[in-house]
């Protein structure tokens, strides 16, 4: 079992966290939580041009974030609709 993650949220993507409607958000939620047991969860993306930066799926939503495997942490940076949070 491997060491688990610390997940802490900019404060723009807690903004963005509180617009997703309701229907969708616990399930965004859970996303997150389980990137704290495995930050690179199969279908998780390399965003090009970032530097530990990925990008998991949910529904119609995207989360973005950083890993920095030294400390231990993953900052969420950006959750929003895929249409939207490449913006």
């Amino acid at each position: 079992m491997t060491a688990l993650y610390s997940v802490v949220m900019k404060r723009s993507a807690e903004k963005e966290l509180k617009a997703v409607p309701s229907s969708d958000l616990k399930r965004i939620v859970d996303r997150v939580r389980g990137l704290a047991q495995q930050p690179r969860p199969s279908g998780c993306e390399k965003l090009s041009g970032e530097s530990e930066r990925y990008r998991i799926r949910q529904g119609d939503y995207r989360i973005v974030y950083g890993i920095d495997d030294a400390a231990r942490l993953i900052e969420l940076v950006k959750i929003g609709h895929r249409r939207e949070v490449y913006r």
